[in-house]
């Protein structure tokens, strides 16, 4: 099932008929997607995509998969056509990754100043931090992306997914730098509120 929301937009295209179908579709896409089927999801998305072009959903969904394919330019296409029709900046961050893959840092920067302005929630503000923190790393420019990161640096009781992986790239940021004891500091609380994170715990034995 898809959201209603979502389905009044599909019935918008063309009749009940065409929208039923389009649903099934769209939902056999979702599944794909959540299974990390991106080949299959993007089959399926392309068609819909064809037919219900101003539906943001099915942009949205369309981009997410070429993103998770690695076609940069294909998932910017889809994911601006997204945010020009909903008006949502929740895709922001993978638009300035999507940016920083193609070495467009100006542009990252710029995604990054509007979605400080955009009232837009925690864990979307933290993957946007990320992605300019890893631009300006891209560039040798390490202090500055630890300094962007620096507030997520503290400890709390109970962190969410957001300050942890905020956390692991300022360890990673910091023992790029030569900062091991922060490294290791960082590493173990990583690893003490997520052990399956990426690869902390290899990272935390590694320092000496």
């Amino acid at each position: 099932m898809v959201p209603e929301v979502v389905a009044n937009e599909l019935s918008a295209v063309g009749g009940h008929k065409l929208a039923a179908h389009l649903e099934v579709r769209l939902a056999d896409a979702a599944r794909a997607y959540e299974r990390d089927r991106y080949v299959d999801a993007q089959s399926i998305l392309r068609e819909i995509v064809r037919t219900a072009p101003g539906v943001g959903a099915v942009r949205e969904l369309y981009g997410l998969t070429l993103y998770r394919l690695g076609n940069w330019k294909g998932a910017l296409r889809e994911l601006r056509a997204f945010s020009d029709l909903t008006g949502s900046v929740d895709q922001y961050p993978v638009l300035a990754d999507c940016e920083r893959a193609l070495g467009h840092h100006a542009r990252v920067a710029e995604i990054w100043a509007e979605l400080k302005t955009a009232g837009a929630g925690s864990d979307v503000l933290a993957e946007g931090r990320l992605v300019m923190a890893g631009s300006l790393a891209d560039r040798s420019r390490i202090d500055e992306a630890i300094a962007l990161l620096g507030a997520a640096a503290r400890n709390i009781r109970g962190p969410h997914e957001r300050h942890v992986r905020q956390w692991y790239m300022l360890a990673d940021l910091y023992e790029r730098a030569g900062d091991v004891p922060r490294a290791r500091e960082l590493f173990g609380r990583v690893v003490a509120a997520d052990p399956e994170l990426s690869d902390a715990a290899e990272r935390l034995a590694g320092l000496h």
